[in-house]
């Protein structure tokens, strides 16, 4: 009667190791192989945030870049009727029309100081209410409402973009996903190899009066600890990565990138500086969460099966 009295000092020795699982699931395989999927989960989620950032920023600037054009020489009265005819339509927020002599700086890069002396078309900006979901039914309504007119509808394609940076999102974050899963399963296989090495030990605390709680918070306690560190290496070992990346992005987001030309310490600091630190400082969090989880579940429904 004396082996049950030592339960209580199994629970409290917390620095000791009373079911050798330090020996049954080394520190070397497990970390490794979560290391290479935390890698590609904070890929897969600067990606997706990433993409997020790319549709806000094109969707914001879609509104502005739809341009009419009217032949050169189109009396005021026709100009006047295009423009109300545009104002009428309800995907349309704003119809203007472009200043001749800005027009003319527009044309000067090209046409220099004859520019002023050309024949110009008459361009009327168009401002949309938001991102139309067909964009060649849009631009054929613009051309009817304004007849003999060219849409230069660079910002109706942008929905195209968008529809691809949110496509994009969406297979971020499902990777995500599936690299949590199959860390899961990772976790799941090295505790039950765990358990087959241990499965004697454990059979007779369980039968001494140990619970279900203690015994796994064993193997949750080490399999946590090892998926937290195994997430930190595989997080930080993406870091320059991302930062290439997000340098490389840079002009896409409205920002400037040298392509790790001049000076590659302040290149390096502006793509870190760009990186989703919030999700990325959570990613080893989340990772030794997902192991300590996983661990119980699965000693938890062996301890079930015992007698």
């Amino acid at each position: 009667m004396a082996e049950p009295a030592r339960l209580p000092r199994l629970r409290r020795a917390r620095g000791r190791d009373p079911l050798g699982l330090r020996r049954v699931m080394a520190d070397r395989l497990l970390p490794l192989l979560v290391a290479a999927m935390a890698l590609l989960a904070a890929l897969a989620l600067a990606g997706a945030e990433g993409a997020a950032a790319l549709a806000a920023r094109w969707q914001q600037g879609a509104a502005s870049a739809v341009t009419l054009q009217l032949p050169a020489g189109t009396p005021p009265a026709g100009v006047e009727a295009a423009l109300a005819a545009l104002r009428d339509l309800p995907e349309v927020a704003e119809a203007r029309l472009l200043d001749r002599a800005r027009l003319a700086a527009l044309l000067n890069p090209w046409l220099g100081e004859a520019a002023p002396e050309v024949p110009l078309p008459v361009v009327i900006e168009i401002a949309l209410h938001g991102l139309p979901a067909a964009p060649e039914t849009l631009a054929a309504r613009l051309e009817a409402a304004a007849p003999g007119a060219t849409v230069e509808a660079h910002g109706v394609w942008v929905a195209r973009l968008v529809a691809l940076a949110r496509s994009l999102q969406a297979v971020g974050f499902a990777t995500l996903a599936l690299v949590a899963a199959l860390a899961a399963a990772v976790v799941a296989v090295a505790v039950r190899a765990g358990i087959a090495a241990r499965r004697d030990a454990i059979a007779v605390l369980h039968e001494l009066g140990a619970t279900d709680g203690d015994i796994a918070h064993r193997f949750a306690a080490r399999a946590g600890w090892l998926t937290g560190l195994g997430a930190l290496l595989g997080t930080a070992a993406a870091l320059p990565v991302l930062a290439l990346l997000a340098d490389l992005a840079a002009p896409l987001l409205g920002g400037d990138s040298g392509g790790w030309r001049g000076d590659g310490v302040a290149r390096l600091r502006a793509g870190l500086a760009a990186l989703p630190w919030a999700a990325l400082v959570a990613l080893p969090a989340l990772g030794a969460a997902l192991g300590w989880t996983s661990a119980q579940v699965t000693v938890r429904l062996w301890l079930r099966r015992l007698p």
